[in-house]
């Protein structure tokens, strides 16, 4: 199966010699599980032809906000519509969760309650999750037809499921701690300091990774009807 990763933002260059960039991480985390990979830099205005250039699609983080004013988000923001008009599949992480609740009708803004920064538990209804976080900016209204997939008390839309459309978390299944402690130094400038030592203090915990990446495989590889770009036509 082939998935095309938009790419949204970038790993700190210092940074990049522990896990390369954003697609580098993405294609770890999914290697061994029967796909392959396209990426395309929208961040930099590169785009597919469109939603058929692959058979799905997975959108990354970003340091940019949704709802800022940049020229590839409106354009992201169509790819993103188009896509689930077709019913082409959509894995959302960080930047890529919000961004594809904004394009559907949700709101996103910077949560009033502040940061969640490293190893941090979720519930997914029948398991808890530890995963790693890196956002101020949340979901917080959702779009029509948005199903909550995950939560915590902190972040009531930490995942979202579309029915078989797209699936996306808050969190970041694809860091690992080592990056984390990165982000950390070289990004962790706004953070308050007692958050930092909060998360440190957490980073014993190793992040549920590898069972994460089989849920997005399961989503990537679910049996799908047929497409519905069709749907309502004469």
């Amino acid at each position: 199966m082939h998935i095309g990763i938009l790419q949204c933002g970038q790993a700190p260059d210092a940074l990049k010699d522990i896990g390369g960039d954003y697609p580098d991480m993405f294609r770890a985390l999914l290697d061994g599980r029967g796909f392959t990979f396209s990426t395309y830099h929208v961040e930099g205005g590169e785009f597919p032809e469109g939603p058929d250039a692959a058979d799905g699609w997975l959108i990354t983080g970003s340091r940019h906000g949704a709802y800022e004013d940049h020229d590839w988000i409106p354009p992201l923001e169509n790819f993103i519509r188009t896509a689930f008009d077709q019913a082409v599949p959509m894995v959302g992480v960080c930047f890529g969760h919000q961004i594809i609740a904004q394009a559907l009708g949700g709101k996103v803004e910077k949560f009033d309650g502040g940061w969640a920064v490293g190893p941090t538990l979720y519930d997914f209804g029948d398991e808890e999750v530890t995963l790693n976080a890196w956002h101020q900016d949340q979901v917080v209204a959702l779009p029509e037809g948005a199903e909550i997939a995950g939560r915590n008390d902190f972040c009531e839309y930490a995942a979202l499921i579309y029915d078989d459309r797209a699936y996306s978390v808050q969190a970041h299944p694809e860091f690992d701690n080592a990056f984390i402690e990165g982000l950390i130094e070289h990004r962790g400038g706004s953070i308050p300091d007692d958050l930092i030592a909060d998360a440190r203090e957490k980073m014993h915990r190793d992040p549920d990774s590898a069972r994460f990446a089989r849920k997005f495989e399961a989503f990537f590889k679910q049996p799908r009807p047929l497409k519905r770009k069709t749907e309502g036509a004469a």
